[in-house]
């Protein structure tokens, strides 16, 4: 797997510790991105595991190379005034809920050419785990 340098952090091991969690072969990731699918209810539990892997550019309550996650959930895209977004995603006007986190996790450039996020996760599976997640952090 090469290794991404994001911001001078090196991704490779969370991207692969993800892949590890979420029960995903590297040759899976090698194929075309999955349009969401309906799946069953997220694991929360599962989802802060596989949360490990966004780690390496985001935290729940600091902004870092990406933002912060605390409230992601029924935030407009682009609004933590303190944090410096792509002009594009700024612009989105989405609201983050189950059905645009999902789209967005599956090709964050598909739903918003221009944004600084690359990471896709193909797993539909994994999707609503880490979402199921994000929203109980929203919560707290």
């Amino acid at each position: 797997m090469d290794t991404i340098d994001c911001a001078g952090r090196r991704v490779a091991r969370a991207a692969a510790a993800f892949l590890a969690l979420a029960g995903i072969s590297i040759a899976a990731v090698a194929q075309p991105a999955a349009p969401a699918a309906k799946t069953s209810a997220g694991d929360a539990a599962h989802g802060k595991a596989l949360y490990q892997a966004c780690a390496a550019c985001h935290s729940i309550d600091e902004n870092d190379v990406g933002p912060k996650h605390r409230g992601v959930v029924g935030r407009r895209a682009g609004s933590i005034a303190d944090y410096a977004y792509s002009p594009a995603l700024r612009r989105s006007g989405i609201t983050w809920d189950e059905a645009t986190l999902d789209r967005w996790l599956v090709n964050p450039s598909a739903l918003v050419p221009g944004t600084k996020m690359f990471f896709k996760i193909d797993d539909a599976q994994a999707r609503a785990d880490l979402i199921a997640y994000l929203k109980q952090q929203s919560s707290r």
